[in-house]
């Protein structure tokens, strides 16, 4: 039995995120800040725009961790975290808290989970698209 190893996230890839996020949130007008994890949640890029708020990078942190851990966008998720959703209690169950919003996209190659990015600073529907955006040109 052969298996063929999946290249992990590089910082090319993580600068290649970063950049076309960017360029997303530039095109519609808004100023985001984009956090770039590898598979073991260790941080691989990062940009804030000065002109973001300055927890944009903060919540663009979170939103990676959040789709890394669970390998789903979190704009699916936000239903699951509301009162007697299945992901309710999650935050107290793990080390630091998770912020379920919009904008956290896992990143795969060839089926497997390679790492995450978050942008955070527009409305959680901006931040998703810029994410997704950013994903579908490096994949």
């Amino acid at each position: 039995m052969s298996t063929t190893a999946v290249p992990p996230l590089t910082i090319h890839d993580a600068e290649a995120l970063v950049t076309a996020a960017h360029h997303a949130a530039e095109a519609a007008g808004v100023t985001v800040s984009v956090t770039v994890l590898d598979a073991g949640g260790h941080l691989l890029a990062f940009r804030r725009d000065d002109r973001a708020v300055l927890i944009s990078g903060e919540t663009s942190s979170r939103k990676a961790y959040t789709a890394l851990q669970l390998n789903a966008p979190t704009a699916d998720l936000v239903d699951a975290v509301q009162p007697g959703g299945p992901f309710h209690t999650l935050p107290t169950a793990l080390d630091r808290p998770l912020l379920f919003i919009a904008g956290g996209v896992p990143v795969h190659r060839e089926g497997r989970l390679i790492g995450a990015i978050g942008v955070g600073g527009g409305a959680p529907e901006q931040d998703h698209s810029f994410a997704s955006a950013a994903v579908q040109r490096i994949a």
